[in-house]
């Protein structure tokens, strides 16, 4: 079978790899062809596809898609793109409004965002350079498993250029950096003028990519881990996280309109008053003319938020409280408080003007707040809800109980045995199902977790202690859990036996009446590290067992609550069948000496052997 030769194929199918003094040409990373007219070989090139378990020996230059680094990449990505999200929208609040009737932009603001924004750039240029060395899954290997990983340099950089080269450029070109330090102060029109106009919109050009970048990211951590964040909670802050940067995009949109509407009446005083456009710069502030225009004209009056002069329409709030002059902090948290107080009314407060803009604006505000609410409470409701699943589940299993046992008449005694046998099993289980955890992981690994589990406490029942690790690894992987509320019986005399219980914490009461015998009665006591049900493995050494199990020759009761390993019937006589150990001598002895059964079968054989001694004696003594 040329097995090797279809697994390193390529998509357009290559010939079949050469063996270079012994070494498989798979593992040199090069395919050897022999030219047809030369008879001389040359390598052709290197291995362009291979499965998972192959992948270590390209390591050093193409990044597994399903390896450990490129999922914690992703993560730190996905927290750098969140992080652009929030910082872009910071650049709108570079306008302000000052008393005297002009626009300035904060200094000291503008630079440090664009420190910042040049930091996260570095993110988007890394993610550039991890996408051209990062292996994809051929689409013509996913017929079955995991599928083969393509590990073509040229393929890798032919796919990424068609499909989603372009857009992570354009969401890490430095534009707003390029646009403020670089066009806007080499440009003849006013700097604040030209900022106001143009940084708005590339801003909002660049924000759109970089905005779509997070919902392939996030659908590449989910196929990875199948979850954004490891717990419920985290991930209903992450859900409340995206709302509140929604509001915070809101709300720096609707400052910047708010400081364009103050501009706009200006203008149009202006435009009555026949001034100039530059008079609202704050560079010209100190003109002579500019000084003698605002002395004598009444844009002050006019333009004052509290009159009703100029349509402020869902602006005048904003105005009126004076978020446009004031503080960075002030007007951020201003911005951030409207945006949230609108999406989570819907848009219900707000009174616009006729401006075709405002309405707009509005309408995407109404619209964005009644789809992001719903998602939101949904979202939150799921992964809130995953945090008390299990107790929900066991509440409606409790009801459903207590409504069967009312609809079949149960007893009062009855009634509050069930009751203790759920609550208690809810305590130690927290209504997990164990069993199909386990039943859900390969064998190994099964293996492995009983062994880890019950390994130490199977050590301590003194019947195993000198069993060797190979027959104790046979043992535990056959146990099963078992509870047991107080005053239970876990068998009683004469029923058959079907399991043998090894006891890990409580105890118990063993007694027996020799089968009902006049007269007769032995009890013992029994808790951590001894066993019941020994019947059952008398049976299981049996060369030539009945298929009838053995009856129980003791009453086994819990006197408080316990919890012990069950190994049945079927599974002891399975590791008795493939342990010959177990019909050894020592180990029957041992059993034996631990058995209550053969404790009480002795006790009654010498007490039977001194009765019938005693009662020779004193005929003897008689006689003579």
């Amino acid at each position: 079978m040329d097995y090797g030769n279809s697994r390193f194929q390529d998509d357009s199918g290559v010939g079949n790899l050469s063996i270079i003094n012994g070494t498989d040409a798979a593992v040199l990373g090069y395919k050897m062809e022999i030219d047809a007219k030369t008879g001389k070989s040359f390598k052709d090139k290197v291995l362009c596809r291979v499965f998972s378990e192959d992948y270590e020996r390209t390591r050093n230059k193409i990044l597994d898609p399903r390896g450990q680094a490129i999922h914690q990449w992703s993560k730190i990505f996905l927290a750098a793109c969140l992080v652009s999200l929030f910082i872009d929208p910071l650049f709108f609040y570079l306008l302000i409004a000052n008393d005297d009737m002009c626009i300035n932009i904060g200094f000291s603001l503008e630079t440090t965002l664009t420190i910042i924004r040049s930091v996260v750039d570095v993110f988007y240029v890394i993610q550039i350079f991890v996408r051209f060395h990062t292996a994809y899954v051929a689409p013509s290997s996913r017929v079955f498993g995991r599928g083969e990983l393509v590990i073509d340099s040229s393929k890798i950089a032919l796919r990424y250029l068609q499909k989603a080269f372009w857009m992570d450029v354009i969401a890490a070109l430095p534009l707003p950096q390029i646009l403020i330090w670089l066009i806007i102060p080499n440009l003849r029109g006013s700097i604040v003028t030209d900022t106001r106009t143009v940084l708005p919109f590339v801003i909002l050009f660049q924000y759109f990519p970089r905005l779509y970048l997070i919902f392939p990211l996030t659908s590449q951590i989910v196929e990875a881990t199948g979850v954004v964040t490891e717990t419920a909670w985290a991930g209903a802050a992450y859900n409340l996280l995206l709302y509140m940067l929604a509001s915070h995009v809101s709300g720096a949109i609707y400052y910047l309109l708010s400081v364009q509407r103050e501009i706009d009446c200006w203008k149009s005083v202006c435009k009555v008053e026949n001034c100039q456009n530059g008079y609202f710069d704050c560079h010209s502030v100190q003109d002579p003319a500019r000084v003698a225009w605002l002395n004598s004209s009444n844009v002050t009056n006019i333009c004052n938020p509290s009159n009703s002069f100029y349509e402020w329409g869902i602006y005048i709030n904003s105005l009126q409280a004076g978020a446009t002059s004031s503080a960075f902090p002030n007007k951020y948290f201003y911005g951030l408080w409207w945006g949230l107080q609108q999406l989570s009314s819907v848009g219900q407060n707000l009174n616009t003007s006729t401006y075709v803009g405002e309405i707009i604006f509005t309408i995407i505000i109404s619209t964005q707040g009644l789809v992001l609410l719903a998602l939101l409470i949904g979202n939150m409701q799921r992964y809130l809800q995953a945090t008390t699943m299990r107790l929900e589940e066991w509440r409606v299993r409790r009801n459903d109980t207590e409504q069967w046992m009312h609809h079949r008449q149960l007893p009062p005694e009855l009634r509050d045995s069930i009751r203790k046998y759920d609550q208690y099993k809810w305590l130690a289980t927290r209504g997990v199902d164990e069993e199909a955890i386990l039943q859900g992981l390969p064998m190994d690994l099964r293996r492995e977790i009983k062994r880890h589990l019950c390994f130490d406490l199977v050590r301590k029942v003194p019947l195993f202690d000198q069993m060797d690790e190979t027959m104790l690894d046979a043992i535990c992987e056959r146990l099963k859990p078992a509870l047991c509320t107080k005053g239970l019986f876990l068998v009683r005399e004469g029923d058959p036996v079907n399991q043998m219980l090894f006891i890990i914490r409580g105890h118990l009461d063993s007694y027996t009446t020799d089968g009902g015998r006049t007269g007769f009665f032995n009890s013992c006591r029994i808790g951590p590290g001894d066993f019941c049900g020994e019947e059952l493995l008398t049976w299981a050494l049996d060369p030539r067992p009945s298929v009838t199990l053995p009856s129980s020759t003791r009453t086994v009761k819990a006197i408080t609550e316990v919890e012990a390993f069950a190994l049945m019937a079927d599974d002891l006589k399975f590791v008795a069948s493939q342990f010959r150990r177990l019909h050894s001598k020592q180990l029957k002895h041992k059993f034996r000496f631990y058995s209550h059964q053969w404790r009480t079968w002795a006790a009654c054989f010498i007490q039977a052997a001194w009765r019938r001694h005693k009662k020779l004696k004193d005929c003897s003594s008689e006689r003579s």
